[in-house]
């Protein structure tokens, strides 16, 4: 007759690695979790903020595997990402940094900053004051910033 203990542990190893591998069938096709390293999204993420990045969105590629695995060939079930959306990326020259951003161009746009005025398509971006932001003082350098509402072209408010 088999101990008690001997198949509670079974059990439990059986059930750690089912967990294991949901897990990562649900962080490889569809969301994942990512951490917030800079400041260049604040005041709408700031750094530390955690939050979870859906991975059909745009579709699959190679990155969307872990470790990039080129299984992948090229992109499917392809979405192009519309204005105002925040995405996550990796730079093919190098893919172990995620970069988290806003769209504000989209393929064939000219994106220019004049006298610090957002310019798409040479036509500059409506901007409306907003209250003065909240930057941490380590990122803020002693300056203080003004915030803004810029309306993108296709109504897109942030």
């Amino acid at each position: 007759m088999r101990s008690r203990t001997s198949g509670g542990i079974a059990e439990t190893a059986k059930t750690l690695v089912y967990a294991i591998v949901i897990a990562l069938f649900i962080r490889t096709f569809f969301y994942e979790p990512f951490n917030i390293p800079s400041a260049s999204m604040v005041p709408t993420l700031l750094v530390g903020d955690y939050l979870f990045v859906s991975k059909f969105s745009y579709g699959y590629s190679r990155y969307s595997l872990p470790f990039g695995l080129p299984l992948i060939p090229g992109r499917f079930f392809f979405t192009p990402p519309k204005r105002g959306d925040v995405v996550v990326f990796k730079l093919p020259r190098d893919p172990s940094i995620d970069y988290i951003k806003r769209v504000i161009g989209l393929p064939g746009d000219r994106i220019q900053v004049k006298n610090g005025i957002l310019n798409i398509n040479d036509a500059p971006v409506t901007r409306e004051p907003s209250e003065s932001c909240d930057v941490p003082p380590e990122e803020a350098r002693g300056a203080v910033y003004q915030r803004y509402w810029e309306t993108l072209p296709g109504g897109v408010r942030h």
